[in-house]
């Protein structure tokens, strides 16, 4: 779909997840920080971005991800999303 010019917060959310899964972390990375582009507030993004650069030993780069993404997630009313990301957090920074 990128390469027929289809390029989506959606579709990057996708490949994101998808490569995160196949533990492709600078792939997943890269898509999520793309669809961050597509909206910088779209709350699920954060949360699979900061678990991206957690298992890639990114952990400076997860805790600023998950602060930030909290905040959005809270502003948004995401409560869901805010709470996982605060457990995460919570796990990088004890």
């Amino acid at each position: 779909m990128l390469e027929n010019g289809q390029d989506s917060l959606i579709l990057r959310f996708g490949l994101g997840q998808a490569h995160l899964k196949q533990k492709d972390f600078p792939a997943a990375i890269e898509h999520l920080l793309k669809a961050l582009e597509f909206d910088n507030e779209y709350s699920a993004a954060f949360k699979l971005l900061g678990k991206a650069y957690s298992l890639s030993d990114q952990n400076q780069l997860a805790i600023d991800t998950y602060d930030k993404g909290i905040q959005i997630a809270e502003n948004k009313g995401d409560i869901q999303a805010a709470k996982e990301m605060k457990v995460f957090l919570k796990r990088l920074t004890t």
